[in-house]
């Protein structure tokens, strides 16, 4: 192994997905899963491997980005066929974690036509992963390393996220630029009722990189208003966002220490906001191409149009993957959005998470080949849409 041997090591949450086609099922509400004895007939199922260790991994090695996977797995039937999975689509496996005490964590995914997806998950091995089972040594011969989903592992998030601090604080002592991805708990869980202010203000000074969604940041930064909202809407807390929303919850987070603040708007784009040229250029192994282009920067950018319903399975987590990709090759910030959304776009047209992402070379062909976006409407305060072509609306 060299130095140059891989470009991002990404960590944390692994799984095996079990999707079945529900694309034949007609409900009458989602309720009819559950009824005593009912049997609901599915078309075949798609398996593969899930999480963000899958998600954003192996998009990033489709994407033509040199990767190294690390999760924890057991050595039950799905901890054993995973390596298999990752090799399958070109993945490095060299980093995972087998634990004979651990089950394999799973998930089933229901994805009814109309109704948003439903899950059943088992944590298994999450639960048990620890700052002592992150591979150091292969972390420091990578120029990046990205954790992602810490609410659904519990060792990361117990402690007032001790766990995770410390994984962040030893990475980044060794000189790797570190990235982050959140996911929601559920608020009635032992990771929903976590003090995620605390959790941030303790692992964010050590995080470059930090890509949540817009609902798992307003949770965390502002429950009681999630909930408020929540108990306002179908579940879609997405139109409710204004530009002054995201200002103040990135200004939280770039005050907590994050330097680069991407959040994740699902049909509403990708909102992007910076820090100072000078924390842009403390960031070392990976720093931006050009930090004063960078630097002071707020953008939301919207997504791209798709036909028919769009499936969300792995979206976050493969635009993240288009985000990175497209950041290490020393993009510009606007050409890091276009990519994200670009790629979260093309993920959500198929019911897995990897089928859908395009290589590099294939999304470049299809954005120059003019991919319409969806119309975005922003208020706020000092928001304004460039020249319509350009779709960016920016924040003065």
């Amino acid at each position: 192994m060299t130095e140059s041997e891989y470009d991002v090591v990404v960590a944390g949450h692994i799984c095996v997905d079990i999707l079945p086609d529900l694309s034949q099922v007609k409900l009458n509400s989602p309720s009819d899963f559950f009824r005593p004895g009912a049997l609901v007939q599915t078309g075949a199922a798609t398996t593969s491997t899930g999480g963000p260790v899958s998600n954003t991994g192996l998009n990033l090695v489709k994407m033509g980005v040199r990767t190294a996977l690390m999760g924890k797995i057991g050595t039950d039937a799905f901890g054993k066929i995973v390596p298999d999975m990752i090799r399958a689509y070109g993945g490095v496996a060299d980093g995972m974690i087998v634990d004979p005490e651990v089950s394999t964590s799973y998930t089933v995914v229901l994805t009814p036509a109309g109704y948003d997806r439903m899950f059943l998950h088992n944590p298994g091995a999450n639960n048990t992963f620890g700052a002592d089972d992150i591979d150091y040594d292969l972390v420091k011969k990578a120029k990046l390393f990205h954790l992602g989903y810490p609410p659904l592992m519990k060792r990361m998030y117990e402690n007032d996220g001790e766990e995770l601090a410390t994984i962040f604080r030893r990475v980044h002592e060794m000189g790797v630029t570190t990235s982050l991805d959140m996911a929601i708990p559920d608020p009635e869980s032992d990771a929903g009722r976590a003090n995620w202010r605390a959790i941030l203000e303790k692992t964010l000074p050590h995080v470059d990189i930090y890509l949540p969604s817009a609902e798992e940041t307003l949770y965390m930064l502002e429950p009681a208003r999630f909930m408020e909202w929540r108990s306002k809407t179908d579940g879609d807390l997405l139109p409710l966002f204004t530009g002054d929303d995201m200002h103040w919850m990135s200004d939280a987070l770039l005050g907590y220490g994050a330097k680069i603040v991407g959040i994740k708007s699902g049909h509403r784009g990708y909102y992007i906001r910076t820090a100072s040229e000078k924390a842009l250029r403390s960031i070392t192994s990976a720093p931006p191409a050009d930090p004063a282009a960078f630097a002071d920067r707020e953008l939301w950018y919207p997504t791209y149009h798709i036909e028919g319903h769009p499936n969300a399975t792995g979206s976050g987590d493969s635009s993240i993957a288009g985000f990175l990709a497209t950041y290490l090759r020393g993009k510009t910030l606007e050409e890091c959005m276009i990519r994200a959304t670009a790629t979260g776009a093309c993920n959500v047209q198929f019911p897995d998470a990897l089928t859908g992402v395009k290589s590099w070379d294939d999304l470049t062909a299809i954005l120059d080949a003019g991919w319409e976006t969806d119309p975005l409407e922003i208020t706020g305060e000092g928001w304004e849409q460039n020249e319509p072509a350009e779709h960016f609306w920016t924040r003065k």
